[in-house]
């Protein structure tokens, strides 16, 4: 069952958790704008692209499976690695830049539920988790290495260009690609691996 189907039997906690689900997205796609953005790239803020304002961002498709399996994805932030002097050290960072705003909203999440000393039971406590769960689990779809995904271009950054020329024929075809290995869950333990990682990290920096 998926996760809109089991927040529908509690209409509240629905309404309290749809605003944080959706800006997760929105903030991821904000991060590589306002990094692009840092590094010398206007395109972003010229587009209107920096705002936190959800309709500027947010795709249909994306934001329902979002609900339906527990990931999804706002419109890209343009970016033009043009205008930054170091292209590659821009890809990597601009890149990084959503996955990062990810965990970081986890922690934040996971933060506030130990400071706050909250039951591990509740509609708080469920809407707190559920909040970190989607967070680290669209960091760790993100860390994959396949177009159009982050994971594919922060590679690109440091790969040879044999590499670099790959990624970027398939990119066009990316995803499809990642839809169709995400439907027979092929994709499943590379999540689980990136997840492990990131959870960890997470249980270091909480006090």
């Amino acid at each position: 069952m998926g996760l809109l189907n089991r927040l529908m039997n509690d209409p509240v906690a629905f309404l309290l958790l749809i605003i944080p689900l959706l800006y997760s997205v929105v903030i991821h796609e904000v991060a590589h704008g306002w990094v692009a953005y840092r590094m010398g790239d206007p395109t972003a803020k010229w587009m209107g692209r920096l705002s936190l304002n959800p309709l500027k961002h947010l795709d249909p498709i994306g934001t329902l499976m979002l609900f339906l399996a527990g990931f999804g994805w706002a419109k890209p932030v343009p970016v033009n690695l043009n205008n930054i002097p170091n292209r590659r050290k821009g890809l990597i960072l601009v890149s990084s830049a959503g996955i990062i705003a990810n965990i970081l909203i986890a922690f934040v999440a996971l933060l506030l539920h130990r400071l706050l000393g909250l039951p591990s039971y509740g509609m708080i406590a469920v809407i707190v988790y559920t909040l970190a769960h989607i967070n680290i689990t669209l960091a760790a779809l993100n860390l994959i290495p396949i177009p159009p995904l982050d994971g594919s271009k922060i590679l690109m950054g440091f790969a040879p260009a044999e590499t670099r020329y790959f990624l970027a024929r398939i990119e066009p075809y990316g995803f499809f690609i990642l839809i169709g290995l995400l439907f027979l869950g092929l994709l499943n333990p590379f999540i689980g691996f990136f997840r492990g990682i990131i959870v960890t990290v997470i249980k270091a920096l909480l006090p």
